[in-house]
């Protein structure tokens, strides 16, 4: 498939997308969605932060005030009185950001290597994201202890930490998309739409770099991932200096949040074979979603308990834990089953017999055929997505020790339940078109997507 892309501000020369790329060609609806997330997630922060700071918590209140314009000139207006200034939280910002690049850069790290393109690319990278974490998170306490700044920094200065955050997004999100145009790192793997607002949310590089600073698995894990622990800390601290204690539920939300977390750098390697990084294009989507949506989104658990605590019993506490630790074994033994499968050619042992797999083969746009493995037994043989079954059950278990009081610390389950089923229906059609009648084998080996029985 040959595509021209041609606009107002640039143009660049034909190139080859492959069938199983990023779909070229976007519908109507999909890009007034787009354009619809772009012009509004910068200020979505906002309606979180009014339900917890003005409404008790309480997504029914905040959708009354939102129901006429004097409510939402009053959120406004509470918003601008909340952030008296922007320009502290733009340095603590900054600092962060320049820190973690650092970090980033300088430290050592194995060599690790991402899927093979649709052009034929496979790119390096160095591993040391395990090691930025626990360097952080040492930093950030030794800090505390030290008075040299408060633990509930970030909680103190949340709005105007995320409006710096959203800053960043969008300034990045408009960098990577003339950059995209102008200096592209891997030109034969770009993917343009013929729509500008599809362009910016998507992405067009598959993997922008400078030099070897790839902006994507910075700003996913080091900007993204490694906020979510401090921000959850931070609000845990605000939650000890205004009641004096920090609830068991709040314990249960840093220890399963914070062992997602420490999965994915202690599994970078891993990481770099999954949609985010081989499939996923890097425009606002990723790039205003890892320095805003995450940090904002992902913590809404700790932010909800830091105002409104939760006693849960000894009992209740540890059934939540416990259910979230084995949704945790479950998405990491799945994901480790197959890991091994590819690995050996299917040559192992999983569930007590040799594994049933099918050599799919699919062809780059160099033309050049290659071969992977599609496992079909073990959780595989559940379906064809299984490790997102367990990854709902960790999500759920997160939200959990909030109780039922409020449905707001729920969003997070909602939104990775519309997130994964968005994504395995993405990841259908991307392989249908890779794999071809190898899929449809596949498929009829093992029927059902995500969930057994229904889907």
């Amino acid at each position: 498939m040959t595509v021209l892309r041609t606009t107002k501000l640039f143009r660049v020369s034909p190139h080859i997308n492959p069938l199983w790329g990023r779909s070229s060609t976007p519908a109507i609806f999909e890009i007034a969605f787009c354009a619809i997330l772009v012009l509004l997630c910068p200020a979505s922060f906002l309606i979180p932060w009014s339900t917890l700071e003005l409404c008790d918590g309480s997504v029914g209140k905040v959708l009354v005030r939102l129901g006429d314009m004097d409510g939402v000139y009053s959120i406004f207006k509470s918003a601008q009185a909340s952030l008296p200034s922007v320009i502290d939280p733009m340095k603590l910002y900054g600092i962060w950001v320049i820190f973690q690049a650092t970090l980033f850069i300088v430290l050592p790290g194995a060599t690790g290597y991402g899927e093979r393109t649709p052009a034929g690319n496979r790119l390096r990278y160095k591993i040391n994201g395990l090691l930025s974490w626990f360097l952080t998170i040492g930093v950030y306490i030794l800090g505390a202890l030290s008075s040299w700044w408060d633990a509930d920094i970030v909680a103190k200065q949340w709005m105007g930490l995320m409006v710096a955050a959203s800053t960043y997004g969008i300034v990045l999100t408009v960098v990577v998309y003339v950059k995209a145009h102008v200096s592209p790192s891997h030109s034969s793997d770009r993917k343009f739409s013929g729509s500008l607002f599809h362009d910016i949310f998507a992405g067009i590089e598959l993997n922008p770099r400078i030099g070897n600073f790839d902006l994507k698995l910075f700003n996913v894990g080091r900007v993204g991932m490694t906020a979510w622990t401090i921000v959850n800390l931070s609000f845990a601290a605000s939650q000890y200096k205004h009641f004096g204690y920090v609830c068991n539920s709040m314990i249960v939300v840093n220890i399963l949040q914070s062992l997602y977390v420490l999965d994915f750098f202690y599994q970078e390697d891993w990481y770099l074979r999954t949609i985010d990084i081989a499939h996923d294009h890097f425009g606002f989507y990723l790039a205003w979603g890892s320095a805003a949506w995450i940090p904002s989104m992902y913590t809404l658990q700790a932010q909800y308990l830091a105002r409104y605590p939760v006693n849960l019993s000894q009992t209740t506490a540890l059934v939540i834990l416990l259910v979230g630790v084995f949704g945790y074994w479950m998405f990491r033994a799945s994901n480790h089953q197959r890991t091994v499968a590819r690995r050996t050619s299917g040559n192992c042992v999983i569930w007590g017999k040799k594994p049933v797999v099918i050599t799919a083969h699919y062809t780059t746009s160099t033309g050049k055929r290659h071969t992977s493995l599609l496992l079909c037994s073990g959780f595989w043989g559940i379906a064809r997505h299984f490790n997102y079954i367990a990854d709902l059950i960790l999500s759920f278990a997160m939200c959990a020790p909030c109780g039922t009081q409020n449905v707001l610390p729920y969003a997070y389950f909602v939104y990775m339940t519309v997130l994964l089923i968005h994504r395995s229906i993405r990841d259908e059609d991307r392989c249908s078109k890779k794999y071809g009648k190898d899929w449809e084998l596949y498929k009829a080996q093992v029927p059902y997507a995500l969930i057994p029985g229904i889907y």
